[in-house]
């Protein structure tokens, strides 16, 4: 089992080192997320191929997956746009809120009752959220697009979890990466005129942190994921991924120095947030144990 809880934190460090990502990779946020979708389709079809999955699937389930593709392209669009115009340390602790919408959505999407953690986690949450943003209003902008992003992931991660007890979590992921890069292309093609960077006029270093993003980033932990919840309950798993932020905050710290400095203000109030996002998980188990 120590094997399979040092790749669950390494996967962790991954999805925090993606804002680190965002800030490296000279792109404006939409053309980001337009080749990060791409490379990560390419990247699911393969992994799908190996595993001989097919493309098969319902209409019905097909647009559901079209759908949740769109709102994953928003919220990286979103947060990738939070990082550009504040920073990393802004952007993943306003990120941190994505506990609280996922507490206020989830019940509304199952139709079931709203637990009393849900609720004081949320409320505690938002405490943290005021402290913090009282002490970062020159990054208001970045303070919003973040939030805005965090809701859109709480939105596509309860609508996920409605599809992955029906169809293989590599279909849905090839489907919806394939789906939004096309819409983000759509996109920038009739409303922005096309992309501002060509794939071959792209600079050598955005395609090195591109591929490590879509590839490592997206594909590998994607599925790695999904394999150690085979190993793993999802409570640990849901556990560690909760430590994203303070990895990602870490990371922008010491590689970015001066910065994604902060005041004493804005890092309790991260903490705060931190904590609970931390704790919400041990409250909920031992609610629905009751």
């Amino acid at each position: 089992m120590l094997k399979e809880h040092l790749q669950l934190h390494f996967i962790v460090l991954l999805f925090g080192f993606t804002a680190i990502l965002g800030k490296l990779i000279s792109l404006p946020a939409t053309e980001l997320v337009g080749y990060r979708m791409t490379l990560a389709a390419i990247g699911m079809v393969a992994v799908n191929s190996i595993l001989g999955l097919g493309w098969k699937a319902p209409g019905k389930a097909i647009a559901q997956m079209v759908g949740v593709g769109a709102l994953v392209a928003l919220h990286w669009i979103t947060f990738f746009a939070a990082i550009k115009v504040s920073n990393v340390a802004v952007t993943l602790g306003c990120f941190a809120s994505v506990t609280l919408f996922t507490a206020l959505l989830e019940p509304l999407v199952e139709k079931r009752r709203i637990y009393l953690p849900e609720v004081l986690i949320g409320v505690v949450i938002i405490l943290g959220l005021y402290i913090m943003s009282r002490f970062a209003l020159v990054y208001i902008q970045g303070i919003v697009l973040a939030l805005i992003s965090a809701f859109l992931a709480a939105l596509f991660g309860v609508l996920n979890k409605q599809l992955t007890g029906k169809y293989h979590f590599v279909l849905i992921s090839m489907y919806e990466m394939t789906s939004g890069a096309i819409i983000v292309a759509l996109y920038l093609l009739l409303a922005e005129n096309g992309f501002t960077y060509s794939p071959l006029s792209l600079p050598t270093a955005d395609w090195v942190w591109l591929l490590l993003l879509a590839w490592v980033c997206t594909t590998y932990a994607f599925v790695g994921i999904m394999y150690l919840l085979r190993h793993l309950s999802a409570y640990t798993v849901a556990l560690a991924i909760n430590l994203e932020p303070v990895y990602g905050i870490l990371f922008a710290y010491l590689l970015f120095g001066e910065s994604e400095r902060m005041n004493t203000g804005f890092y309790a109030g991260a903490l705060v947030i931190i904590a609970a996002i931390i704790v919400y998980p041990v409250l909920i188990r031992s609610s629905i144990r009751r």
